[in-house]
């Protein structure tokens, strides 16, 4: 049997977005649009090129997937609207938000927000990946100033239907080692340089120099040259998922202390590695975490040093109610996304 002919249109090759592609790839035969998107002084020249490469495959294919909105999604979106076919926009975190005040979020910049704008109006559907992608607001950053973000804040009057379809996990690949014996007092988190105050690396630093009689490591980033940091805290810098896997079954903790979280991939991955998770009270985080951790509530690190404390002294004793992977299993599994992209997207 012929497979039908997807268009999937992405800037980057994460996980998440790998692991659509094989799933994808199991129905329909993919041609990929890719380009740099990092190098912002070649987006005119990519959007050129990928203007004609739409434009030559766009009536080959029977639909058309766009990861995260931006200057990628214009012309995909465009012509979707012009030749009739579907095209559907997977919103991941950042084309939904503006933090100016932490160089954060898409929607921050008038150019690009007004492409993500045309291309959220254009397309058949959004697929965010949380709920808390359409609307959201907290004031976790600075307490009594609410911060509301999501795609339907910063575009209102937007009238194209969506669903929310979560990230799912590969169950086999992260799970724990059994036979790594944990001390009870090794913390883990993930974050990209430009991420480092966005995702609390100051909060961990800071905790890291309160609790020397602990063991710290930050994956995704080196160590920052005018940070002083204390001998307990290890840098790993970019690693593959196979490296960072180690980390995950051999510490007892993961922080998730954004300001502002698309989904949460990295805590999903942890908890399935059997980590508890410490987590700040934003977006869907709270959602992954459930019962099966300690969320922060404001962004205090006297608050945070009392809820790690107390999350040690909970997984000292009986651990049975609190199950992290148990948790992701059922909520989060590829399987369930795979379930709901192929009850949206045409056969």
């Amino acid at each position: 049997m012929t497979k039908s002919k997807v268009l999937l249109v992405t800037p980057s090759f994460q996980s998440f977005i790998l692991q659509d592609i094989a799933i994808l790839s199991e129905n329909h035969d993919l041609i990929i649009n890719t380009y740099n998107w990092k190098l912002k002084e070649f987006a005119p020249i990519y959007m050129i090129m990928q203007f004609f490469h739409v434009l030559a495959y766009i009536n080959q294919v029977s639909f058309v997937l766009v990861h995260f909105g931006g200057y990628w999604s214009f012309f995909p979106s465009l012509f979707g609207k012009i030749f009739r076919k579907p095209v559907f926009i997977v919103l991941h975190g950042t084309d939904c938000a503006s933090i100016p005040e932490l160089n954060y979020g898409s929607l921050r910049i008038p150019l690009l927000k007004w492409f993500c704008e045309r291309s959220y109006d254009w397309a058949s559907m959004l697929l965010p990946v949380s709920d808390s992608l359409v609307h959201s607001s907290n004031d976790f950053y600075q307490a009594g100033k609410q911060l509301p973000n999501g795609f339907l804040h910063h575009f209102p009057f937007l009238k194209t239907p969506y669903r929310v379809i979560p990230n799912g996990f590969d169950l086999e690949f992260w799970q724990a080692d059994v036979e790594i014996i944990k001390n009870g007092k090794t913390f883990m988190a993930v974050m990209s340089a430009e991420q480092f105050i966005l995702k609390g690396g100051d909060m961990i630093t800071e905790i890291a120099k309160r609790m020397q009689d602990c063991t710290f490591y930050i994956a995704g980033m080196q160590e920052p040259k005018s940070l002083q940091v204390p001998g307990n805290l290890t840098f790993l810098g970019k690693i593959t998922s196979s490296e960072i896997r180690k980390y995950y079954q051999k510490s007892d903790f993961y922080f998730q202390l954004s300001i502002f979280e698309g989904f949460g991939c990295a805590l999903c991955e942890a908890m399935l590695c059997g980590c508890y998770p410490i987590g700040s009270i934003v977006n869907n985080i709270p959602e992954i975490i459930g019962e099966t951790g300690t969320l922060l509530q404001k962004r205090d690190v006297n608050l945070l040093e009392k809820k790690i404390k107390l999350m040690m002294d909970l997984t000292k004793g009986d651990k049975q109610n609190l199950n992290p992977r148990e948790r992701i299993i059922s909520a989060y599994s590829l399987e369930n996304r795979k379930e709901l992209l192929f009850s949206i997207l045409p056969a």
